[in-house]
């Protein structure tokens, strides 16, 4: 599955907020974009959209940054890449236009049943799963 540089990012800022669950302050956009090397500006527009899609929060102010709107139990990679990509991947394209053969179909079949393989892999994912191993021992990611 390919997923865009925009779902992967967001993927990355989502774990993050996922890491600091029910830490105070927010995180702050800068934070995430530093420690990963994301673009500022390419970042907000990625937390814009997960707002947008309700699985992240924002807070104003000094004290203001990001925050996941659901437990990190309740959002899933498909959620994120979902919200970001706006729909499955389509299957390659490389067998499209040729005559339905059977080793077309066996083909696109094959093709199709890993697609979906895929997508049921991403809808089981959590984001509390992989917080877990991301942080083996409990440590924070990033230190403010």
């Amino acid at each position: 599955m390919k997923l865009s540089a925009k779902a992967q990012y967001a993927c990355v800022a989502m774990l993050e907020l996922a890491c600091r669950h029910g830490v105070r302050p927010p995180v702050r956009r800068k934070d995430i974009a530093a420690q990963h090397g994301i673009s500022e500006r390419f970042l907000v527009q990625i937390l814009l959209e997960l707002k947008g899609h309700g699985l992240v929060e924002t807070t104003r102010g000094a004290a203001g940054g990001y925050q996941l709107a659901k437990a990190p139990a309740d959002i899933t990679l498909a959620d994120i890449v979902y919200a970001i990509d706006q729909a499955p991947p389509a299957l390659p394209a490389a067998l499209t236009g040729l005559p339905a053969t059977p080793a077309v179909q066996t083909i696109r079949s094959v093709l199709r049943d890993e697609q979906r393989r895929q997508e049921e892999r991403l809808e089981e994912i959590t984001l509390a799963e992989l917080a877990r191993q991301a942080q083996p021992h409990g440590e924070l990611l990033y230190q403010i």
